[in-house]
């Protein structure tokens, strides 16, 4: 008689030598921004091997955020902000997804099968989310907890989007969007600023994706509970795929962050 899926023992996920999932940069940074990098690394724990696919796919956006984990790294350094980066593929888990989410471990990613994401019981999607999201969040809980006398904390997520789905053909003219869920105050002050320092970019709100509770993760669990000025930044990939665009977007996010928090603090009452 078969087995019953529900009691076979879980997959191991990380072995011994396989790196913590966040990665600390720049941990004691004394600027205002706390950064964090969701899709940042396409490493898969050793023993998942290759997930069963091939090497090149690892190079695509189904893998990781092409040239966010770049960008993040050079607003750290320009803004002295705290980073956590997490190292692991998103075809492994989703570090931006909860676990009621139905592409939290994509069976399909834009087309692609990833066999060893198949007929996953619950108990494996359980050990992934144990030994690779809850830590990378512990981890970006800390910074934030440790920063609690700072009211004035920004929380900013750095992700980079493909300019065209394997599984839709349309192409996504906007090379910014700014994402936000309940509180739209930072992401529409820095479209308004990126707007009007760099009026040939498209810039777009909630766009090509939305932030909600049923598809994200960082927002509305770190976030929005803090009562944090957040925002969700998407970069098209074809503008950050070299360290030459990484630095361009980083100085442009700087700047227009610069402006926008002035312009907050001139309408708060």
């Amino acid at each position: 008689m078969p087995d019953d899926p529900g009691t076979k023992t879980p997959q191991a996920v990380l072995a011994s030598g396989d790196p913590h999932p966040a990665e600390l940069v720049n941990p004691d940074g004394r600027g205002r921004v706390v950064l964090i990098c969701e899709h940042a690394g396409r490493l898969v724990p050793t023993p998942l091997g290759d997930l069963g696919l091939p090497v090149a796919e690892f190079d695509r956006h189904i893998a990781w955020d092409i040239g966010a984990a770049g960008v993040a790294r050079a607003l750290s350094a320009r803004l002295d902000a705290p980073l956590v980066m997490q190292r692991y593929s998103r075809l492994v888990i989703d570090c931006n997804r909860q676990m009621h989410a139905p592409d939290l471990i994509p069976a399909l990613a834009d087309g692609t099968p990833v066999p060893a994401n198949a007929d996953l019981t619950p108990a494996d999607r359980q050990a992934r989310h144990d030994a690779i999201l809850a830590p990378f969040h512990d981890a970006v809980a800390a910074v934030l907890d440790a920063r609690a006398h700072r009211p004035d904390t920004v929380f900013l997520t750095i992700h980079s989007f493909t300019p065209r789905l394997a599984t839709r053909g349309e192409y996504r003219p906007m090379e910014l969007g700014l994402l936000h869920n309940r509180d739209a105050r930072l992401g529409r002050a820095l479209a308004n600023a990126v707007r009007a320092a760099h009026p040939a970019l498209t810039v777009a709100e909630n766009a090509p994706y939305r932030c909600s509770d049923a598809t994200d993760y960082a927002v509305p669990i770190h976030a929005e509970p803090r009562g944090l000025l957040h925002a969700l930044v998407e970069i098209r990939n074809d503008q950050i795929a070299d360290a030459a665009g990484q630095q361009r977007w980083a100085d442009l996010l700087a700047n227009a962050l610069g402006q926008a928090l002035q312009t907050l603090e001139e309408v708060t009452p």
